[in-house]
């Protein structure tokens, strides 16, 4: 390998390593190229938990087995992101992958009443006591 060749290589491996991380694994390698949500039902408050405890996935990719570690207790698919530090998104499609393959149970928290959040005395009661604050 020539100068010119190393230098390029060099600028290569500087783009997708980290000598205190080791190798950068793009987003789209975690979720295989999926950046859209087959689960719309999940947010951020959902609750998910393990459901088959002590079963490895099937999946080899070691977010997954993170997420059925962390999931022994119920825990917010927000929290999930944050402990395996993905954005939300991206954990959504693992942890939907997780509950079609039947390892998570999950539990979405129930909408407003949709009354509720057009009244507008209700807003104000709430704008007034944040004002309080």
């Amino acid at each position: 390998m020539n100068d010119d060749e190393q230098s390029w290589y060099d600028d290569e491996r500087e783009s997708w390593y980290d000598e205190e991380a080791g190798p950068l694994v793009r987003l789209y390698a975690v979720t295989h190229g999926r950046s859209d949500n087959a689960r719309p039902e999940l947010d951020m408050l959902t609750l998910v938990v393990n459901a088959s405890a002590g079963v490895q996935p099937r999946r080899p990719e070691p977010e997954y087995a993170e997420i059925l570690r962390l999931s022994r207790t119920a825990l917010s698919v927000a929290e999930i992101a944050a402990q395996l530090n993905l954005p939300l998104t991206s954990t959504k499609i693992l942890v939907g992958d997780l509950i079609d393959d039947g390892h998570l149970k999950y539990r979405s928290p129930d909408p407003a009443p949709a009354a509720a959040a057009r009244n507008p005395d209700l807003l104000r009661a709430v704008l007034r006591g944040i004002q309080a604050i």
